[in-house]
C-alpha cells in the first residue's frame, strides 16, 4: 500500500542558487555555495533539526512542559571523499525556563528520535546519530 507522496520543484535562479518547494507553499532559496542561504548539507541538518524540534514542542506540549526558550544545534562530520555524505550527525537540544522538565525533555527526545522524526529515519542507516539534552535555568 503506498503512503503519502511528496512533491517539490525547484527552479534555477543563477550560479548555484535555487528557489522551490511543494506547490501553492512558501518556497526557500538553497545556495550551493552558501553564500546567500544555507547550502544543500547545511538544509540537510536544519531539516533533521527542525524535524526532530517541531516533534518536541509539540510533545511537551501536551505534557505542559514547554521552555520559554528552545535551539537545537546540529554538527555533521562528512566524509573526506566523494560522495561527500555525512558519516556522523549529533544534535545538542538546549531547553531553558518555562515550565522545562529534563525527564520531560528526555522522553521527548527520545519519541522524536525513535519513532516520529521521519527525517532522521530517512537518513542512511549506517549515519551515526547521536545527541545531547541541556536544560539551562531561565
Amino acid at each position: 500500500m503506498a503512503g503519502e507522496v511528496k512533491q517539490v520543484a525547484l527552479d534555477w535562479t543563477g550560479g548555484l542558487r535555487f528557489r522551490g518547494g511543494e506547490a501553492d507553499r512558501p518556497a526557500v532559496l538553497i545556495d550551493g555555495d552558501g553564500i546567500e542561504a544555507p547550502g544543500p548539507m547545511a538544509g540537510l541538518l536544519l531539516m533533521l533539526a527542525s524535524c526532530t524540534g517541531a516533534d518536541i514542542v509539540g510533545i511537551l506540549g501536551k505534557m505542559r512542559a514547554l521552555p520559554a526558550r528552545f535551539r537545537i544545534e546540529v554538527r555533521g562530520t562528512r566524509r573526506e571523499e566523494h560522495p561527500r555524505r555525512y558519516t556522523d550527525v549529533h544534535l545538542v537540544f538546549v531547553l531553558e525556563g518555562g515550565d522545562a522538565d529534563e525527564a520531560k525533555a528526555r522522553r521527548a527526545v527520545e519519541l522524536s528520535l525513535e519513532r516520529y522524526c521521519s527525517v532522521v529515519h530517512s537518513i542512511r542507516e549506517d549515519i551515526r546519530v547521536t545527541h545531547e539534552l541541556r536544560l539551562a535555568p531561565g
